[in-house]
């Protein structure tokens, strides 16, 4: 089993990857992890822990409930909302980091007709993309 900083290290590259226009299958290959978890969105995850959520909300009208299972029913809701505001907290910055895949593709072919767009005007954009991507992981955490 992977450690947390080995889980982290595969994310960052998988990000690099998607940044420099990989496939997402192909990038999932790469790092060693299959396409279907590489693929599900925020939203399909967000839907599955709000159906948990249901789920474990409609266990606590039952009647036949005890009162240990309504404290490990709200546990459990607990961490499943924990985790969906995890989710939508790290939403920002993949919303930037497409953003600024579409920006780069789009200046890029700019640039075979637009003089003012250079390699090193370019270079000083993907500078600062990263830099506030890196600050807004930070300030996530």
């Amino acid at each position: 089993m992977a450690t947390r900083k080995e889980l982290e290290e595969k994310k960052e590259l998988a990000r690099l990857y998607y940044m420099q226009g990989d496939q997402q299958k192909d990038i999932a290959a790469r790092i060693g992890i299959s396409a279907a978890t590489l693929c599900i969105t925020r939203p399909e995850l967000v839907n599955k822990n709000l159906l948990l959520i249901s789920r474990l909300l409609d266990r606590l009208n039952s009647e036949d409930i005890t009162l240990s299972d309504v404290g490990r029913i709200v546990d459990q809701v607990a961490k499943l909302a924990a985790a969906i505001d995890r989710i939508d907290k790290k939403a920002n910055v993949v919303d930037a980091i497409e953003v600024f895949t579409a920006l780069n593709r789009w200046l890029e072919e700019r640039m075979k007709y637009d003089p003012e767009i250079t390699p090193e005007l370019l270079r000083a954009i993907n500078k600062y993309q990263d830099l506030y991507i890196s600050e807004q992981i930070k300030a996530k955490q």
